[in-house]
């Protein structure tokens, strides 16, 4: 994110990484960025709607799973064709619910392992039976690639940066609420869930699986709290909305820029009258009909690879960010441009560029190493590494098919796209009357 801010904020075009990597490395690798990027919130999206599916199965299955994904289908397609002003204000409210209702669980939770809700004092005893690790190191490895798509989309800030009136603030004040909004609302999530459910519960999803219950819905139903699982399961609805709401706009305009730039057919770089690309949505959404897989599979494992696609996907196109992070720098050396004019430098370059370079490369092997266990799975190292060879044969097709040429730091364009009054900008101290409560609120929802 460090790498990215710096990027976005001194040339904040829409395009983001996928254009500099054209600009800084190659346009090959533009067009095998572009495309991996797109294939992730496709797969994100296909995600959510097997995600919802399954939620709203809680209350009812007079409606079969595929029938569900079908209304959603045309829910999510209807939200995208009403336009940007529209996909803002929605995912506003949409954080807002999210953030309240996640904050009276982290209270609630408090109360339910203290005994003061429920039948039971809970304390940590799942940590200890049956344990705080699942199936130890092996399923560590596997909880990588489901953490790297919960975590994709911290990246879009690069993408929503060529639209914002200021980057040179925006984009750094919204990298460094990146980090508190996942230590609090994510790992905060996971700490609390970890200690008010075993892993080894039978109502969780897993393989197997055709319907399942979300683990807040468990812990609250376990803790007398049959209203409040309604409630809570209501507000999973409402955050599988605003993911599927925001796959279908990153997956769309990506491959508008796509278009637009030759490496996609022309046909997907048609906007309507206001502007929405509806072709581009319409072509994203139908390929996220690989979720009706999970009709005629068990939703569980057909979930669990989608994740695993959607992760691998996540990792490959981090590290490229930090490789193209890596040129921009050689890239102004090489021009004698000095580092001290850039609006926002990344936090500990080069050491922490080249450490997170080399996690993605290694977290992206080693994800998938449980497939090499007694016995060998051909499924799952085909579902962990099929990403790879697609991304070195596009990139390496698109070369080829081409002749693009590796981009020398002395041609490389660092100049296009950067807007006039770019210089070290430093954030002005905030006025006193700004309290905590505003200071929360802009790092809860922006």
């Amino acid at each position: 994110m460090q790498s990215l801010g710096e990027l976005a904020t001194v040339i904040p075009v829409t395009g983001s990484f996928t254009d500099y990597a054209a600009r800084f490395v190659d346009e090959s690798l533009s067009f095998a960025l572009g495309w991996a990027y797109w294939y992730l919130w496709v797969t994100v999206l296909a995600n959510e709607y097997n995600a919802i599916s399954l939620v709203v199965m809680y209350w009812t299955d007079v409606v079969p799973q595929w029938g569900w994904i079908l209304i959603f289908w045309a829910f999510f397609m209807g939200l995208s064709l009403a336009g940007i002003l529209v996909y803002g204000e929605i995912e506003f409210w949409l954080s807002l619910i999210k953030v309240i209702s996640i904050t009276i669980f982290f209270i609630v939770a408090i109360f339910i392992s203290s005994g003061v809700i429920g039948p039971q004092k809970i304390g940590f005893k799942y940590w200890d039976d049956p344990g705080a690790f699942a199936d130890s190191i092996n399923g560590v490895a596997n909880t990588f690639v489901i953490a790297g798509t919960l975590y994709a989309g911290t990246e879009m800030v690069g993408i929503t940066a060529g639209e914002a009136d200021n980057p040179a603030k925006a984009v750094p004040r919204a990298i460094r609420q990146v980090f508190w909004r996942i230590l609090i609302f994510y790992v905060g999530t996971m700490f609390f869930i970890g200690i008010l459910i075993p892993h080894d519960d039978d109502r969780l999803l897993s393989a197997e699986s055709k319907t399942a219950q979300s683990p807040f819905t468990i812990a609250l139903s376990d803790a007398g709290l049959g209203a409040g699982a309604s409630l809570i399961n209501a507000v999973i609805v409402i955050a599988v909305i605003s993911a599927g709401n925001s796959s279908m706009y990153v997956s769309s305009r990506t491959v508008l820029y796509m278009a637009r730039n030759g490496k996609a057919p022309k046909l997907l770089g048609r906007v309507n009258k206001a502007g929405v690309p509806w072709v581009a949505l319409l072509f994203s959404n139908l390929c996220a009909c690989i979720a009706f897989l999970s009709v005629s599979k068990a939703a569980g494992a057909v979930y669990e690879a989608l994740i695993t696609l959607s992760g691998v996907a996540t990792f490959i196109v981090w590290g490229t960010i930090e490789l193209v992070h890596i040129r921009f720098r050689n890239g102004l050396q090489a021009q004698g441009q000095s580092v001290e004019d850039l609006p926002f430098k990344a936090l500990w370059y080069p050491y922490g560029t080249y450490a997170a370079l080399a996690a993605n490369v290694f977290l992206i092997f080693f994800q998938g190493y449980t497939a090499f266990l007694n016995p060998f799975s051909a499924t799952s190292f085909v579902i962990s590494y099929i990403l790879l060879p697609v991304f070195v044969i596009l990139l390496v097709g698109y070369k080829l098919w081409n002749k693009t040429k590796w981009v020398k730091l002395a041609e490389m364009d660092i100049w296009t796209g950067r807007r006039e009054g770019f210089g070290p900008v430093h954030d002005e101290p905030l006025p006193k009357k700004k309290g905590v409560f505003r200071k929360v609120k802009r790092i809860a929802v922006g």
